[in-house]
């Protein structure tokens, strides 16, 4: 993702997987959470995969914090999860 840098033309330093049929423990991906949280990027790596959804680690400052949301390229997270 350009220009989500400090410096212009900088790329952003995550890499993440938006293809939700590739899905797999410890991939990094840009999630979404509904309610007032709407229109921000989150960003979090996949602890668990299922076939209809998964689990978020998104909390740096709490590892035993996990979100469920759906199984998509943007995953979505509920804001009561928040």
């Amino acid at each position: 993702m350009q220009g989500m840098g400090d410096g212009a033309g900088e790329a952003c330093p995550f890499e993440f997987n938006f293809d939700e049929k590739t899905f797999k423990v410890g991939d990094t991906v840009s999630y979404r959470v509904n309610g007032s949280l709407e229109g921000f990027p989150f960003v979090g790596t996949l602890v668990e995969v299922h076939e209809d959804h998964v689990l978020i680690a998104g909390d740096a400052q709490d590892s035993d914090k996990r979100y469920r949301g759906t199984r998509e390229s943007r995953p979505q997270v509920d804001y009561s999860e928040i």
